[in-house]
């Protein structure tokens, strides 16, 4: 998969993408990540990308222009005839991002992630370029940069050989709409806190039926509307 990330501090993303999951999913090459500075596409001298809105009121917009400029950029760089890529906007007004949404854009040969910052970007960009926008919850973040990591960590998780076992994300949280089960590891008495029976009884059916229990009490317990 091909990662473009277009944003005005593209020095955010040094850490997320150098450690961890995604730094190994690069190195095996199954993404390539490219972070784009948006001001490289400013046609003001001072690279400026924003604006005061039309019709007043406080802070600024970004322009629409670097945006379509960074877009068509990118793809007349990088995209083959034949891929599946999705432009993608991170903001407030966008789908609630879950794990079948992750799943789905997993499937992609490349997303094009598009910051926001101040008060938004012109609505332009939102009716005319992207093809998606995306949030990760009901909260204001000081951009779309935080947003897009989370995406991104989501969906690599999921690309095949990302992970050390390939079925380590079969019975997560949210995989299969429940909460994930309990976990345990040694020791299976920890000064008088003890690991439920079923686990060390080496049934393997005793196990599956107990997880299955426990993924239901659990969401039960802590998201009853995932139960819908």
């Amino acid at each position: 998969m091909r990662i473009d990330i277009v944003t005005i501090f593209p020095r955010m993303f040094n850490g997320v993408l150098s450690e961890s999951i995604i730094k190994r999913a690069r190195e095996k090459g199954i993404i390539e990540v490219k972070v784009h500075n948006l001001r490289d596409f400013s046609k003001d001298k001072h690279r400026k990308v924003d604006g005061r809105p039309f019709g007043g009121g406080p802070g600024m917009v970004m322009f629409a222009e670097p945006f379509f400029d960074a877009v068509a950029y990118i793809k007349e760089k990088t995209v083959s005839s034949d891929w599946k890529s999705d432009v993608i906007l991170l903001g407030p007004k966008g789908r609630r991002f879950d794990y079948k949404m992750a799943k789905r854009l997993s499937g992609y040969d490349q997303l094009i992630f598009l910051c926001g910052h101040y008060e938004g970007v012109d609505e332009r960009v939102r009716q005319y370029l992207i093809d998606e926008e995306i949030s990760i919850g009901d909260f204001i973040l000081t951009g779309g940069e935080p947003a897009a990591m989370v995406v991104i960590d989501a969906v690599t998780r999921l690309l095949p050989g990302v992970l050390g076992n390939k079925d380590s994300h079969i019975d997560e949280s949210f995989s299969n709409g429940l909460l994930e089960y309990p976990q345990y590891t040694r020791p299976a008495d920890y000064k008088g806190m003890k690991v439920p029976s079923a686990l060390l009884s080496g049934d393997h059916k005793k196990i599956k039926d107990w997880r299955r229990m426990a993924s239901l009490k659990e969401t039960m317990k802590y998201r009853p509307d995932l139960l819908k």
